[in-house]
């Protein structure tokens, strides 16, 4: 039996994120899902040339690794709900114009200097690499299903959201949506 390699894995469960002004929930269209068995064939069937090995990841492979890494850095001391919040609160932030159109610009949006960044963990100058093997794997895990629109979002289409012991100045322009564990969602009034 021939394995299939990660981009078809990848193609095949994690169709293409829209990206409309407003936010809605997310359903593959014919366009962007390919079956299991169009993926096999696929990666079946003979090449007439070789292809050579491709180093660098996939936009797929790298918006997966993207959203686990906010998932792991900014939620991973909370319950299961509470970090599928946090990945849904990035998805919610690539379908909005307000913010960048990708999972992994969405996260590194402000760049590396201190307090620009939108998630602390991105610019707080420390490694990024996660050091908990189990809260890492929970993290990859969960941002496949959410990636596989697998789980409702329970922060009602929140695009911003704070710890609850914070109480930062720009949460009273925003219409709260939730709260999930430790943190405080919220949305714009309008939507």
């Amino acid at each position: 039996m021939r394995a299939l390699p990660l981009a078809a894995l990848t193609a095949m469960f994690f169709p293409t994120l829209p990206t409309s002004s407003h936010i809605q929930p997310r359903e593959p269209t014919a366009a962007t899902v390919k079956s299991a068995t169009e993926v096999v064939e696929q990666v079946s069937a003979p090449s007439s040339a070789p292809s050579a090995p491709s180093s660098a990841p996939s936009e797929e492979d790298a918006d997966l690794r993207c959203l686990a890494l906010n998932i792991y850095h900014e939620a991973r001391s909370e319950p299961e709900s509470g970090q599928i919040a946090v990945a849904l609160v990035t998805l919610n932030r690539v379908g909005s114009n307000a913010f960048p159109g990708s999972i992994c610009a969405v996260v590194k949006q402000g760049g590396t200097k201190r307090n620009r960044c939108q998630f602390s963990w991105w610019c707080d100058g420390r490694s990024d690499k996660p050091k908990d093997p189990q809260a890492w794997r929970r993290a990859m895990d969960i941002a496949r299903r959410v990636l596989n629109d697998s789980v409702p979002d329970p922060t009602r289409g929140a695009l911003y959201y704070h710890a609850s012991y914070c109480s930062p100045s720009w949460s009273s322009a925003y219409k709260r949506t939730a709260r999930i564990g430790q943190h405080l969602f919220y949305r714009p009034s309008a939507i």
